[in-house]
């Protein structure tokens, strides 16, 4: 007669039933782009393509914890004068560090970013991965690039670069 050990039929059972909890970081791992950059204003409920309707960036997370952001909105332009070449950062948004998973959420330890207030911070992004597309929503805040328009938060979308 078959004995039936537990232990093993517990760990099978494990193994075939892992794929359904996969970890969020490995979820995120790999190149995006990105295809899509929306603000939603909290005191009015509007939502603005401030970035425009095509803007341009990447983000890349890498299986050892790291994550780099550079998104660029759309049609910059090389800027010749002071002024014009500060106003480009009112369309840059990029940042880099070391990232963890919470559940839905990802938090980013920034080491280098594009504003220097964020240096030092944590950014906290909810996220959900549909395939190979990567739905990000930021928390309410006052955003340096649009601080003028007082809490918004930002839905963004990538794709997965194949």
């Amino acid at each position: 007669m078959f004995r039936i050990n537990g232990l093993a039929v517990l760990m099978v059972l494990a193994t075939a039933i892992q794929p359904c909890f996969a970890d969020g970081s490995a979820l995120l791992q790999g190149a995006w782009k990105l295809a899509s950059y929306e603000v939603e204003v909290q005191s009015s409920g509007e939502k603005l393509p401030t970035m425009g309707k095509h803007p341009t960036g990447n983000a890349v997370f890498t299986a050892d914890a790291r994550v780099w952001f550079v998104l660029t909105a759309e049609g910059r332009k090389a800027g010749k004068t002071a002024e014009e070449k500060a106003a480009l950062l009112d369309t840059l948004i990029a940042y880099s560090g070391k990232y963890r998973v919470e559940g839905d959420k990802w938090i980013t330890s920034v080491e280098v970013a594009w504003n220097p207030e964020w240096v030092g911070t944590e950014q906290s992004r909810s996220f959900k991965v549909d395939g190979d597309r990567l739905q990000i929503l930021t928390p309410w805040r006052v955003m340096p690039n649009w601080a003028e328009k007082g809490m918004t938060r930002s839905i963004v979308t990538f794709e997965r670069v194949k």
